[in-house]
């Protein structure tokens, strides 16, 4: 299983907005396109899209790509301030599992 997070800063007084385009929900169907799940995160300033499946480069790209998509992701770019930024997982803890600590 891959994840991967896509952050993208919150122009400010946009929260609302944001909850209004997250209660839609995603604009193409997480499942049909091969993800195993699909998380958002919101916090004052931020929003946090994770995302989780197999071969993530190819399931993003077709999601990007589509342009029946293009419409829902430009209702972000009003209140999206500057440029999302991707981040990899480097760390992650699962019970059961015999991963090392920080430093390890």
């Amino acid at each position: 299983m891959q994840r991967i997070a896509v952050i993208a800063n919150l122009k400010p007084e946009t929260e609302k907005r944001a909850v209004e385009l997250i209660e839609t929900g995603p604009p193409f169907d997480p499942e049909q396109l091969g993800f195993d799940r699909h998380t958002v995160y919101l916090s004052g300033n931020q929003v946090v899209f994770v995302f989780e499946g197999g071969r993530l480069d190819h399931l993003l790209h077709g999601v990007v790509r589509n342009p029946e998509n293009l419409g829902a992701f430009g209702a972000w770019a009003p209140i999206i301030e500057g440029f999302p930024v991707v981040a990899h997982e480097a760390y992650s803890w699962q019970r059961g599992s015999n991963g090392g600590g920080w430093g390890e």
